[in-house]
């Protein structure tokens, strides 16, 4: 019953904040509209927020809902839990991020407005924060899930002004500032809450994983390979730039899933590879194509990418995660160093590698699109690499700190359950029957 209060109660003042903040703060954005634009308010980003149509938005919102809630629906024990609790997580944090990206990106005469681009951006936040959930799910409770939320997106907004605003970073696709910087997040919040009698119920979740793991895993590979090429080339307005993401990725998604058919019979007992391994190798060759989609990457170099991203997912699953696990004692949930971490390092290395070939003659007119200050001759490319290199690091860098904070305030006494109450923790919030599941 504490359990209850505690949520319901935390719920309703989180809600009644927001609810006072729009009231305060938000607006809808004159840039959006087809009307007079007042003279005061900046509206050079008219026609670019309009270029934001509705299948694209679509395309965002239906990726955040579905293929990440069916992603964390594959335990047994905390399947039916962990969707709710993904479908409360993307409530809130999705006004939480438009209030506080609103902050630094849309914030004008002591407003907030609100358009299609603020929507967009507060989905990509929302990614970075499902992706973190995975690395501790089923360790934490949904308190505890709110309070992270409502942390990360503050961090993960902060991160991408500097990379992106400050810096001049080009990262469209986020393999920086959604893939990495929420799977690194996760891995050191997870690492700060390390249980070790977690181990003694491995066995028991192993168990639990039947045909209904591949049942879920069907669904969300099938939404992921027809909407998130969109999802990557969402924040690439103008139509000529959209087509190098959008095939860049299918080509990556491509090589990848042909690569865990290469890899997967010889590292595990099985001819074929679970809809699961297919699964992860789909989400490891989107992610990596998150900074370079945009780029020449070329249908050649795409494929290199996905095929490369491809043998490198599984033999983390397969050498790297238990190290995590013995050595680190970081108990990754859904494996989301390997599907979105070590894919989002590649992503950047690769989207460095590509921005030294960015010159008027191999880019042409996209060249202002992709690298406007290279096209204005405000930086070289050698410049401008060196930025998208030390992005990286910097990325890392907020990431881990921001997620030993997160973790610490987690760890709390108040908010920390304890083991017995942990194993029981998703019955108390939502009647599941185990052997049902």
């Amino acid at each position: 019953a504490a359990s209850r209060l505690w949520l319901s109660g935390l719920c309703f003042l989180l809600q009644i904040l927001n609810i006072l903040l729009f009231a305060v703060f938000v607006r809808y954005s004159p840039e959006s509209s087809a009307g007079h634009c007042p003279p005061q308010l900046n509206c050079s980003r008219r026609n670019q927020d309009s270029g934001f149509q509705q299948p694209r938005f679509q395309d965002v919102h239906i990726q955040v809902l579905i293929s990440f809630g069916l992603l964390v629906a594959f335990l047994g024990r905390y399947g039916p839990g962990s969707v709710a609790i993904s479908i409360l997580i993307i409530a809130f944090a999705i006004q939480w991020a438009v209030l506080i990206q609103g902050i630094f990106h849309f914030f004008l005469n002591d407003k907030i407005y609100v358009g299609a681009q603020s929507m967009v951006s507060a989905d990509f936040c929302t990614t970075a924060v499902l992706i973190s959930t995975g690395a501790v799910l089923g360790r934490v409770n949904p308190v505890q899930m709110l309070l992270l939320a409502l942390l990360e997106v503050t961090l993960c907004t902060l991160n991408e002004y500097i990379l992106l605003s400050l810096m001049g970073v080009s990262d469209s696709g986020r393999s920086l500032t959604v893939h990495t910087f929420g799977a690194y997040f996760g891995l050191m919040v997870s690492r700060v809450l390390y249980q070790p009698h977690k181990d003694k119920r491995k066995k028991e979740e192993r168990q639990n994983m039947g045909h209904q793991t591949d049942a879920f895993a069907v669904a969300g590979t099938i939404y992921l390979w027809v909407f998130w090429p969109g999802f990557t080339s969402t924040t690439t307005v103008h139509d000529n730039a959209e087509n190098w993401a959008v095939l860049n990725t299918y080509f990556s998604l491509l090589a990848s899933t042909v690569a865990t058919f290469i890899l997967s019979p010889v590292l595990y007992e099985n001819s074929t590879p679970r809809m699961v391994q297919i699964q992860d190798a789909t989400l490891a060759g989107l992610a990596v194509m998150g900074m370079a989609g945009e780029m020449l990457a070329t249908p050649f170099g795409a494929l290199i990418a996905g095929f490369l991203v491809g043998l490198i997912s599984p033999l983390g699953f397969r050498f790297f995660t238990p190290v995590l696990h013995s050595r680190l004692k970081i108990q990754d949930t859904c494996g989301v160093h390997n599907i979105h971490g070590l894919p989002g390092i590649l992503g950047a290395l690769l989207g460095t590698l590509l921005t030294l070939l960015a010159t008027a003659d191999t880019y042409g007119d996209r060249l202002e699109l992709v690298f406007p200050l290279v096209a204005q001759g405000s930086r070289s490319v050698t410049h401008q690499a060196l930025i998208q290199l030390s992005a990286l690091p910097l990325t890392l860098l907020f990431a881990m700190l921001g997620g030993c904070l997160t973790g610490a305030v987690l760890k709390t006494k108040v908010l920390r359950c304890s083991p017995d109450a942990q194993y029981m923790e998703n019955i108390a919030f939502w009647e599941v029957k185990l052997g049902s599941c």
